[in-house]
């Protein structure tokens, strides 16, 4: 296995970036195009851990006449902005060089939200504008099964559990968590080309949902894919792609959503990313990029920006 990529891979280990509200709130776990990962398909071969710290920051709207379901109420109109923090920490298990390799992963953050609605068709206890700041829903894959299908192919497979770990109050417009826990079956892929200077790597997941006991509105399932494609330099310096298609899949049910039709949504985004990796402390690695990506074709979710910055350590 290359050895470039191995390092790169080990510092930038399948992080699912931080989500923001449900699909209850018109956005759902996942932001477009923000959960591909360097190396998605890529376990390792070399054990230990690494740790990432990510920023996600956006800023969506739902325009017009349209109805929203939030916090068990009906909105008509709905802006919203999140800032995200998040620690991560993952590790690669000793087993060795082979076909086979396994990690397991946990992420903890901390989120601030901001939501404003038009009006409300049922009244809120709060006014029409709301923020709040906390802990997130913490999410971890107990493990990740990579699969080395030659020097430059590779493919994971693992299933991550969200749980409600953020507050949730069915009074607030704005809340941290989602009072939801969510299981996401996963599979990577990854392709290495150029001498592995050049990467397209994938990530695709379905989210199941619980229902929401608060509220009693049950989210479908969501269909989402996400790429990268990248080109590192030899002076540490990388350029490329981002890109994220996401789609509903099953109607969400309840007493709210049942007269919207299911509230199905769906969205493609597209943008830029940078990365540049040095060596530290021994020869280990650290990675900063980042991304930026625009979404459209959106329909019955927020529509924003994404914009996501990533710090990533070798131990």
């Amino acid at each position: 296995m290359q050895r470039n990529a191995v390092v790169h891979l080990f510092l930038l280990l399948l992080l699912l970036p931080t989500r923001a509200f449900a699909t209850e709130g018109a956005l759902g776990r996942a932001a477009t195009g923000a959960q591909g990962t360097f190396y998605a398909g890529l376990v390792p071969p070399e054990p230990g851990f690494s740790f990432q710290l990510t920023y996600l920051g956006y800023s969506g709207s739902i325009r017009g006449q349209r109805e929203v379901p939030i916090a068990g109420e009906l909105a008509v109109g709905l802006d919203a902005t999140l800032n995200i923090m998040s620690l991560t920490g993952s590790y690669v298990w000793d087993t060795g060089p082979g076909k086979w390799n396994f990690a397991s992963m946990v992420t903890v953050p901390f989120i601030h939200v901001t939501a404003r609605a038009e009006a409300t068709l049922a009244p809120f206890t709060t006014s029409n504008s709301d923020r709040q700041s906390g802990l997130f829903d913490v999410y971890f894959a107990p493990v990740i099964a990579g699969r080395h299908f030659s020097e430059t192919r590779h493919l994971s497979l693992s299933l991550y559990l969200y749980a409600p770990t953020g507050d949730y109050d069915v009074r607030r417009l704005a809340n941290p968590g989602l009072n939801t826990w969510t299981f996401s079956p996963t599979a990577g892929y990854t392709q290495l080309m150029q001498n592995g200077t050049l990467e397209w790597s994938s990530l695709a997941a379905v989210d199941f949902y619980t229902e929401n006991k608060k509220t009693n509105i049950h989210n479908g399932a969501v269909f989402r894919l996400d790429s990268v494609l990248v080109k590192r330099c030899n002076n540490g310096f990388g350029y490329g792609l981002a890109g994220g298609w996401i789609r509903q899949i099953e109607d969400d049910t309840g007493p709210l959503v049942d007269r919207l039709g299911g509230f199905r949504g769906r969205a493609l985004s597209l943008g830029p990313l940078v990365t540049y990796s040095w060596s530290w402390l021994d020869k280990k690695q650290a990675t900063v990029s980042a991304r930026w990506m625009r979404e459209f074709e959106v329909k019955r979710r927020l529509e924003g920006n994404p914009f996501m910055l990533t710090f990533s350590l070798q131990f």
